[in-house]
């Protein structure tokens, strides 16, 4: 990935609904260089969506909790599926240290989380978790800082 690369990913990500002619306008470049280097970076994997960013709290949803969840031996293909069927659970993360999994977990109220817990632990591939409620975000999602520090 190279300087124009990254310009144009910081770009497209502060203007997710520009253009691809916009986009190369404000680059000073043709906008077929534009259109192959979003074809190659996509190709790639490093563009991995064109979705909008949904702010889950907006949508009903303002409880953030991180849930770390230990894990019966040998149990882990089970407790992912039953995971999979939880739609409050955004992420899961495999981890190394005291716990097997970290989940990025969302609920409308305390007493929602305490429900989303409760149908985590009816899995019988999950011994025990772990809940953070999040109370307020210091640093937001970000790629840009990492891009432009090459």
């Amino acid at each position: 990935m190279d300087e124009l690369d990254a310009k144009l990913l910081v770009t497209m990500r502060a203007h997710p609904r520009i253009g691809l002619t916009e986009l190369a306008r404000l680059l000073g470049v043709a906008r077929g260089t534009v259109q192959a280097r979003v074809e190659k970076l996509t190709a790639r994997g490093v563009i991995v969506d064109f979705g909008p960013t949904v702010s889950t709290a907006a949508a009903g949803y303002p409880i953030l909790s991180f849930v770390s969840l230990q894990i019966a031996q040998g149990r882990l293909d089970e407790a992912v599926q039953a995971l999979r069927a939880v739609p409050q659970i955004l992420e899961v993360y495999g981890t190394s240290g005291q716990h097997d999994l970290l989940c990025r977990v969302v609920a409308r109220s305390t007493d929602h989380l305490q429900e989303v817990i409760a149908r985590i632990l009816a899995s019988p591939g999950v011994q025990r978790t772990d809940t953070t409620i999040a109370l307020s975000t210091q640093i937001p999602y970000r790629v840009e800082p990492l891009l432009t520090s090459r």
